[in-house]
């Protein structure tokens, strides 16, 4: 029985010889063909056994396969999307993508979420990115906020300013309130003049009006202590410092005027726009250029399409330090918006969301 094993064995490999010979003597179209015949006679552990051949023949795990840094340089040409997709492949393509930090990192860098070099863990940016991406679709889809209504106002709500929890309302119907919005409860209420801007603190409430002025409020009495007159237009934004006892107003004179906060003396305007002053900023600088240094303080006012820089102190030959431009667009608007935190001046206008660098003035983004 053995022996006629062994020659049955020995006829089929010459068989097989024959048929290998054959076969690549074939076009590949007849071997094709061949392939097809052969599998149509196959039955299910012949089919089987094809198909897990095939896999180990066909398919190569290369991020199993390839050094660690090799993976991290191949994963960084994909898009944030796609690699959430790959993560789903296996327990190890997940491991490995989610390591990748320099990908992640970049990821959110580009949704504009700072980014903090001293986390150590690598699988913390793929979290932030995810949470960055939900924080998105929320904003998107009008789910990222608890909204509630401060009822008290009899007329249009014009001016609006938050700090610590409190907000301040200044409306037509000649009265600036401050309410605690955890509460929705209003702790103050003033008799004021229309209010186009406010801006208060513990003891004070300043607002511009469009009655041209700007007055300094009282609110334990809700007397007013200041009254400053010199503005030809309405007066859109107002910002003041106690330590300098300096308060500025932009009005829609196209003037920035310079007040002395205590005794309400104009000390200086400042001219140069050719739009409606609509918003001024007063506050310590940070950084160091050419122009400034670190503890100065500076003026910022914007209009429509640009944004002017003065020095603050130096009130009598007050020269514009620099005009950044934000804007083409002619449309009728109250923009630019404007923010500045001693080391950038983030500006919101019709073209989008501009962030400049202090110290050199370039746009960051």
């Amino acid at each position: 029985k053995f022996l006629h094993n062994l020659m049955e064995k020995k006829d089929f490999e010459a068989w097989l010889d024959n048929i290998s010979i054959t076969f690549l003597s074939l076009t590949d179209l007849q071997k094709n063909e061949t392939l097809d015949h052969l599998i149509s006679l196959s039955g299910a552990v012949q089919l089987r056994h094809l198909s897990n051949n095939l896999e180990i023949l066909l398919k190569r795990d290369f991020l199993k396969l390839l050094p660690l840094e090799l993976s991290f340089y191949l994963l960084k040409w994909l898009d944030p999307h796609t690699l959430l997709t790959c993560c789903l492949v296996s327990k190890q393509w997940n491991k490995v993508i989610s390591a990748c930090t320099e990908v992640w990192q970049t990821a959110c860098k580009n949704l504009g979420w700072q980014i903090d070099d001293s986390v150590q863990d690598p699988l913390h940016w793929k979290k932030v990115y995810l949470k960055a991406i939900l924080r998105m679709k929320q904003l998107k889809d009008h789910e990222a906020f608890e909204t509630s209504s401060l009822i008290g106002h009899s007329a249009r709500v014009y001016a609006l300013y938050y700090r610590d929890g409190l907000l301040c309302t200044g409306s037509d119907d000649l009265s600036a309130k401050l309410w605690d919005v955890s509460t929705g409860q209003c702790i103050y209420g003033i008799q004021t003049h229309t209010c186009a801007t406010v801006k208060f603190d513990e003891q004070k409430l300043v607002t511009g009006s469009f009655d041209n002025t700007v007055a300094c409020w009282e609110w334990s009495s809700g007397a007013k202590t200041q009254h400053f007159r010199g503005h030809t237009g309405a007066v859109f934004s107002v910002d003041y410092n106690d330590e300098l006892d300096v308060l500025v107003s932009g009005s829609a004179d196209f003037t920035v005027k310079v007040w002395a906060l205590s005794t309400g003396t104009c000390l200086n305007t400042l001219t140069g726009h050719t739009e409606w002053v609509t918003k001024v900023v007063l506050q310590k600088c940070k950084v160091k250029s050419l122009m400034h240094s670190p503890g100065d303080y500076i003026l910022l006012s914007a209009d429509k399409y640009e944004i002017k820089i003065w020095p603050i102190g130096r009130e009598i030959n007050c020269k514009c330090l620099k005009t950044l431009s934000v804007s083409e667009d002619r449309s009728i608007s109250l923009q630019p918006r404007l923010h500045f935190d001693g080391k950038y001046i983030v500006c919101s206008s019709a073209l989008g969301l501009y962030q400049w660098d202090f110290a050199s003035y370039d746009i960051v983004r």
